[in-house]
């Protein structure tokens, strides 16, 4: 028997944790009831964390992913193309200035090739990368 003296407070689960927990209740014989005694968690939040599960609603965060970086000195030159067949974006560069030398140029393993000004942001370069992978 436990004996609470004072304010009983919620608990926090991270994400990971409830993860872990429906994925265990979910296994083949495990009782439902038995796992959430064993984490000390009642039945109806573990229905509930089973249900966003399901729904999509509880999902593990993305870990970040590292790109493999090669600094050279002139832009590689992809098979079937050159460097007039793609021409740069008036936006972002002016010819013979000097934003030209504020860019970043990423060219990916298939060819494809990213220029962005030096001054972007983390989380602008990280959406347009994962909307090139996906």
């Amino acid at each position: 028997m436990e004996i609470i003296s004072g304010i009983e407070r919620r608990r926090q689960w991270r994400v990971e944790d409830k993860l872990r927990i429906v994925a265990e209740a979910e296994r083949p014989g495990a009782r439902f009831a038995d796992v959430a005694r064993r984490h000390e968690v009642s039945r109806s939040v573990l229905w509930m964390w089973r249900k966003q599960v399901r729904s999509g609603a509880l999902v593990a965060e993305q870990v970040p992913v590292f790109v493999p970086v090669q600094i050279t000195s002139e832009p590689p030159v992809v098979s079937g193309s050159s460097s007039e067949a793609s021409p740069r974006s008036p936006a972002l560069c002016e010819a013979g200035s000097d934003r030209e030398a504020l860019q970043i140029e990423i060219v990916l393993p298939d060819g494809t090739a990213l220029r962005v000004p030096e001054t972007i942001g983390a989380p602008a370069l990280r959406r347009l990368l994962s909307a090139l992978r996906g």
